[in-house]
């Protein structure tokens, strides 16, 4: 199944359950891409995946974010990972975003078990929020990570959401999958 994120497309989900805990507004560093919003309009057809990954089961590929596309997501479901796996898909020049910091981000997040779409910025404004207060396995994406930069993340249920989050379709035990663009972060 082949997912791209688009914020205008009635089917896309968002249900609120980001990964983040409660937004905080502050003062956030941003590249230029970052005044436009996250672009809505899925990739290019045929545009060859920037990172692959085999699980324990299933695997996933991850095709990031452009000024102008969305990224997308294909997992070959089911798809779960035994650890936490992190991959800069375009390296990014700002400054390096610390673990405590407020970041300004575009994102996509996928179910590994069925690869359905349970959250997305992609077609809207970028989401802020402090990193101290968002799910441990997207404070592991982000942290360290240049502003500019463009991650993907494949997380355990541990570094998830343990417990599930039965509003947005996530079950206890289910690997999660993001898309990250960092636009911009502050201390």
């Amino acid at each position: 199944m082949s997912l791209a994120a688009c914020g205008s497309d009635p089917e896309t989900p968002s249900t609120g359950t980001s990964p983040v805990a409660s937004p905080v507004a502050s003062t956030v560093v941003e590249t230029p891409s970052a005044a436009s919003g996250c672009p809505g309009t899925p990739p290019e057809a045929g545009v060859a995946p920037e990172w692959t990954l085999p699980g324990s089961s299933g695997s996933v590929a991850v095709t990031g974010s452009t000024d102008a596309a969305a990224p997308s997501v294909n997992v070959t479901a089911p798809f779960s990972v035994a650890e936490t796996q992190v991959q800069t898909l375009q390296a990014g020049s700002g400054p390096v975003v610390a673990d405590t910091a407020t970041v300004s981000v575009c994102y996509l997040g996928v179910n590994g078990r069925d690869g359905s779409v349970f959250d997305s910025s992609y077609g809207s404004a970028p989401v802020e929020f402090p990193l101290d207060g968002v799910i441990p396995g997207f404070q592991k994406a982000i942290a360290g990570q240049n502003v500019g930069s463009t991650v993907a993340v494949a997380m355990t249920s541990a570094d998830g959401y343990p417990d599930g989050q039965p509003a947005a379709g996530i079950a206890p035990g289910d690997t999660l999958v993001f898309a990250i663009k960092i636009l911009g972060a502050s201390s």
